[in-house]
């Protein structure tokens, strides 16, 4: 059965180490258009990226490596220490990555029954959750984020923790979502609890519940 593609989007977001990209890929084997803003904000600050001069022109050329993309490792540093640096990296990067999704929706083809755009900072940041009609949260113990973190990008336990305390609060990320999946009990129990919203966000991008 096909399914009419409207404007419906869902935003996907969770902590670091959540399982966002693994529960989005799920989606994704539905048929489902993801649009992520971390695969975006990667495109902006690449070699050519629509970000890099006007991250060269506020940070200095420090923070552009040799083949012109950002050297995200040292603006990692700045950022964790310095508050007004990360809102001056976010207020540049912010609006492209939004703007991009907007215009990737818009352009994706009629073959999707919603979209489903994957925002880490749905909640920390202004203006994403405009972008969205329902917002679904990955859940898990945060001692399951930092170990999963840990493996997956090498960082500290003290980096990741830093990450996390530049998020919002689990308890608040938790209240604010209209949909939860938890991500603590392997990949068949993810795989049911995916299964289970595709047919709900199919129902409500038709106008039913």
């Amino acid at each position: 059965m096909s399914h009419r593609i409207g404007s419906y989007r869902v935003g996907l977001t969770g902590g670091i180490g959540s399982g966002k990209s693994i529960v989005a890929a799920l989606f994704a084997k539905c048929g489902v258009t993801i649009i992520d803003s971390d695969a975006i904000s990667h495109s902006l600050t690449q070699p050519g990226g629509a970000a890099i001069a006007a991250i060269r022109t506020a940070f200095g050329d420090s923070y552009i490596d040799a083949s012109g993309a950002l050297d995200r490792a040292r603006m990692r540093q700045l950022v964790f220490s310095d508050v007004s640096a990360k809102q001056h990296l976010e207020a540049i990067l912010h609006p492209m990555i939004r703007e991009q999704m907007r215009t990737q929706a818009e352009a994706a083809a009629d073959n999707s029954p919603y979209f489903m755009l994957v925002i880490p900072l749905l909640f920390e940041t202004a203006n994403y959750h405009e972008l969205v009609q329902r917002t679904l949260v990955v859940d898990c113990a945060e001692a399951t984020q930092i170990a999963r973190a840990m493996e997956r990008s090498g960082l500290t336990e003290q980096d990741v923790r830093a990450i996390m305390a530049g998020q919002i609060a689990r308890a608040e990320r938790l209240r604010r979502a209209d949909d939860i999946i938890q991500n603590d009990a392997g990949l068949e129990t993810l795989q049911m609890q995916v299964a289970h919203l595709h047919e709900r966000y199919i129902a409500l991008s038709a106008g039913s519940d």
